[in-house]
């Protein structure tokens, strides 16, 4: 299949599409590619310099939700993630997008990138923005996505969905910046988070993560 994703591990957006390949069954090649210090061949793929890229053969693009969205056109007998019917695709495609840009810069850029990777590059933590983050601005985000779960065992139809893959990647990095979502405030959520945890798909990944992670600490 000749499939390649460029980026770093430990980003939710990364994590995102590997995710989507591994329920989709999807053979890949990851090639490192850090958010900085990023080779000058590589805005050939993303012109942005951001993470991830995918590169198909000889056609390429960036961006998570548009890789994501092309392995599901582009495979439409594998496992689909975005669920059934006009109205189904656009509620997984608008709490993914929530995901990716309500939660990621609470979750991942301050409570993460705070608590583990600014103390491997040798940069101090803001705690002050962790539990800002915590404490003022993620409650409501919780709230809301919450109450659109309801008693549901996913977030949209019957099934695993993006929307599903795009929150578990934000909760796992606040996980890895040493903090828990609470599952006697927000039980449903905690509950689906768990489920997707346990997916074979996220079982494989984390080890790694979880080594990277010991090794940025022993730099702290």
């Amino acid at each position: 299949m000749n499939l390649t994703v460029y980026g770093a591990p430990l980003s939710p957006f990364v994590r995102k599409v590997r995710l989507c390949l591994a329920e989709k069954d999807l053979e890949y090649k990851l090639e490192i590619v850090l958010p900085f210090g990023q080779p000058a061949w590589y805005r050939q793929l993303s012109p942005l310099g951001r993470i991830p890229a995918l590169k198909h053969g000889d056609f390429s693009l960036a961006d998570s939700s548009v890789i994501c969205q092309y392995l599901e056109d582009n495979y439409p007998e594998r496992p689909q993630l975005q669920g059934r019917g006009a109205g189904q695709r656009a509620r997984v495609r608008w709490l993914e997008k929530y995901s990716d840009y309500e939660l990621a810069p609470l979750c991942t850029f301050s409570v993460f990138r705070n608590r583990a990777l600014k103390p491997s590059m040798g940069q101090p933590c803001d705690e002050a923005a962790v539990q800002s983050a915590l404490t003022e601005k993620l409650p409501a985000h919780f709230d809301y996505l919450e109450q659109s779960l309801g008693n549901a065992e996913y977030f949209v139809g019957d099934g695993l969905t993006l929307a599903d893959l795009a929150f578990s990647c934000q909760i796992i990095n606040m996980e890895h910046g040493d903090e828990q979502l609470d599952a006697q405030r927000w039980p449903n959520l905690a509950a689906l988070y768990q489920r997707v945890k346990a997916r074979p798909s996220v079982q494989a990944v984390l080890p790694d993560e979880q080594k990277m992670l010991a090794k940025m600490a022993a730099k702290a």
